[in-house]
C-alpha cells in the first residue's frame, strides 16, 4: 500500500515539474516554473526527501536528472549543485541552457503547441501580470441606457438624430483610464456569473455590503442580467498586459435597460478595481482602457445609436 502510493505522490509531482517548466527555443525566450504564492504548492518541496526516503539515500538522489549530454544530443547542461536543486533555496544567478529538440519544434501530435501571442511580437516574453501562459479569459458586461431628459423622453444629438446610449463605466485604480467594469474569470466559473459577479464588485460595491443589502442587490441584478442580451465581442484583446507568451481574451456583452427602470433602482457605488463609477455617454470622443472603445462602438452600432457626428463614419466598423 506505501509504495502505490509513493509512486503515485513521485508521478504527480513529476508531472507538475514537466508542465511548469516549457521552453521554446525557436520564439528566443526561456521559462522558470512559477507559482502564484509559494512553491510548496507546486509540490515542489516533496521531491528529494520522499526520493531518498525511498532508496534509503542520504544525499541527493536528483542525480540523472542533471547528467550531460543530455540524451540524443551533445547539449551540455548547466551544472547544478546539491545544495541548490530544490526550488526553495534562492539562487538569483541560476542560468539554465535553453534546450528543445528539433523533433519537438517540428510540431509532432505528440508535443505541446509552442505558445505564442497570436497577434504577434510584443517586446516582452514571460507571463508579466497575469496568470496563465497562452490565453487568460476575462469578461466584460456593458450595461446600457438611453440618455433622457426630465420628462423621461429620449435625447437624440444634434448633428447625427440618433438617440444617444449611456454605459458604466469604471476608472481602473491600477492605471487611472476608465475602463467597461469587469473582470477574470475564476476556474470553474461560467462567464454569465463572472460578468454579473464582476459588476455587482466594481460598479455598486457589492463586496463591501450587508448580508441583507447583498440579498437585495441580488434581486436586481437577476432582472437586469436574466433578459436577452447581445455578445458584442468574443477573442483576443489589445491589453497592455500582454506579452509573446500570455495575452488577455475576452468575452464582452451587452445588457441593455431599454427603460431604465431596472438601473434606476441600483445606485451606482465604486468598489474592488474601481475608484469610480458614473454614466458616460457614448460617441467616438471616448478614451477608453486597452480595446474597451471597439466594444463600445460595437455596441452603438447594434443599438442604432449616436456614436460620431461625421455621419460617414458613423457606426460603419473598426
Amino acid at each position: 500500500m506505501a509504495g502505490r502510493i509513493l509512486g503515485k505522490t513521485l508521478a504527480t509531482v513529476s508531472l507538475s515539474v514537466a508542465l511548469a517548466y516549457v521552453t521554446v527555443k525557436s520564439s528566443g525566450f526561456r521559462s522558470i516554473p512559477e507559482c502564484r504564492n509559494s512553491f510548496s504548492s507546486c509540490g515542489f518541496h516533496l521531491n528529494s526527501n520522499i526520493m531518498s526516503a525511498s532508496n534509503g539515500a542520504k544525499g541527493n538522489s536528483h542525480n540523472k536528472a542533471r547528467t550531460s549530454p543530455y540524451p540524443g544530443s551533445k547539449v551540455q547542461r548547466s551544472q547544478v549543485p546539491n545544495e541548490k536543486v530544490g526550488w526553495l533555496v534562492e539562487w538569483q544567478d541560476y542560468n539554465p541552457v535553453e534546450y528543445t529538440a528539433l523533433s519537438v519544434l517540428a510540431g509532432p501530435r505528440w508535443a505541446d503547441p509552442q505558445i505564442r501571442n497570436p497577434a504577434g511580437r510584443t517586446g516582452l516574453v514571460g507571463r508579466g501580470l497575469l496568470g496563465r501562459w497562452g490565453p487568460n479569459h476575462a469578461a466584460d458586461p456593458i450595461i446600457t441606457r438611453w440618455k433622457r431628459d426630465k420628462s423621461g423622453n429620449k435625447i437624440t444629438h444634434p448633428i447625427s438624430g440618433k438617440n444617444i446610449l449611456q454605459f458604466v463605466a469604471i476608472k481602473r485604480k491600477d492605471c487611472g483610464e476608465w475602463a467597461i467594469p469587469g473582470g477574470m474569470v475564476d476556474p470553474g466559473e461560467k462567464i454569465s456569473a463572472t460578468l454579473k459577479r464582476e459588476f455587482g464588485e466594481e460598479a455598486l460595491n457589492s463586496l463591501q455590503k450587508s448580508s441583507a443589502e447583498k440579498r437585495k442587490l441580488e434581486e436586481q441584478l437577476h432582472k437586469l442580467f436574466s433578459q436577452e442580451h447581445l455578445v458584442i465581442y468574443k477573442g483576443y484583446v489589445d491589453d497592455p498586459r500582454n506579452t509573446d507568451n500570455a495575452w488577455m481574451e475576452t468575452e464582452a456583452v451587452n445588457y441593455h435597460d431599454e427603460t431604465g427602470e431596472i438601473m434606476d433602482n441600483l445606485t451606482l457605488e465604486a468598489g474592488d478595481d474601481a475608484g469610480k463609477v458614473k454614466w458616460v455617454d457614448i460617441s467616438d470622443k471616448l478614451k477608453l482602457y486597452a480595446s474597451h472603445s471597439q466594444f463600445i462602438k460595437l455596441v452603438a452600432e447594434k443599438r442604432d445609436a449616436h456614436w460620431s457626428e461625421d455621419s460617414e463614419t458613423d457606426c460603419h466598423g473598426l
